[in-house]
């Protein structure tokens, strides 16, 4: 059997930004044992796969150690792979998801994603998340992720997280978010118990994000920059309950797996 495989660096412009992704379009879908194990040996934060469903396309996210509901980067890696090299003619990009149905349009700065809001809560922090990030958290909200928010960027970059503390928490990551030096807000983010412990340019985390900052600065659209090694930039827009990303994405590879 053979698979074709793109490794697209997602929410950047040129290669060796943003977040690698790698993107298997497939006919029809594969075991979840296979599929975790392409995940496992790309050994990448995320591998997606897709299959023509309808009017559009299921999609699926997996990192090294399991599937996941939301993200972001793989998303845009495989709208990318679409409309680049599939020959993908229409204007918008329909992905059935987990998460619902993910919507993708093609423009002139790269490509624009609608993704649901998420309402973060705030939360009495846990002390092992605490002690992971040796800091004192101006507020610390939850959702799908813990979300900590420090007083400003230079707090975050600093950071030097306990990973094997963090891998122990419940939620699926934790993501450090503060005031930007020139942007709107910047953000680091860690999924250790999904093999990934500093994701380099997180999209499924500004759907917890860009909702909290649009309320803080009273803004629904706002510039944001995960101060990853790699780092990456991504515009946010929040209306109503949907939250969209805007960001590019370039060609790094193209090959085969064969099985």
């Amino acid at each position: 059997m053979e698979i074709k495989i793109f490794q697209i660096d997602a929410f950047a412009q040129k290669p060796f930004e943003g977040n690698p992704a790698a993107v298997c379009p497939l006919i029809e879908w594969l075991s979840d044992d296979l599929l975790q194990k392409i995940a496992e040996e790309n050994n990448l934060s995320e591998t997606a796969f897709f299959v023509k469903e309808g009017n559009g396309y299921a999609l699926r996210w997996f990192t090294p150690e399991e599937e996941v509901d939301l993200c972001g980067h793989a998303t845009l890696a495989s709208a990318h792979v679409l409309f680049q090299h599939l020959d993908y003619d229409k204007e918008t990009i329909l992905f059935f998801t987990k998460s619902g149905t993910l919507k993708v349009n093609k423009n002139a700065k790269g490509y624009r994603m609608s993704f649901p809001a998420s309402n973060i809560q705030p939360i009495h922090a846990p002390t092992m998340l605490t002690q992971a990030l040796n800091v004192s958290p101006r507020e610390t909200l939850a959702d799908f992720d813990y979300v900590v928010v420090l007083e400003n960027e230079s707090q975050v970059r600093s950071l030097e997280p306990d990973f094997n503390q963090l891998k122990n928490l419940d939620l699926r990551g934790v993501v450090v978010t503060a005031p930007g030096d020139n942007v709107d807000f910047v953000s680091r983010c860690f999924f250790p118990s999904l093999r990934v412990n500093e994701d380099p340019v997180t999209g499924s985390a500004h759907c917890e994000l860009a909702p909290y900052w649009a309320k803080k600065l009273n803004r629904t659209k706002l510039i944001a920059k995960q101060v990853s090694q790699r780092t990456g930039m991504i515009q946010c827009e929040v209306i109503n309950d949907e939250v969209i990303l805007q960001g590019n994405a370039v060609d790094y590879m193209v090959g085969l797996i064969k099985i």
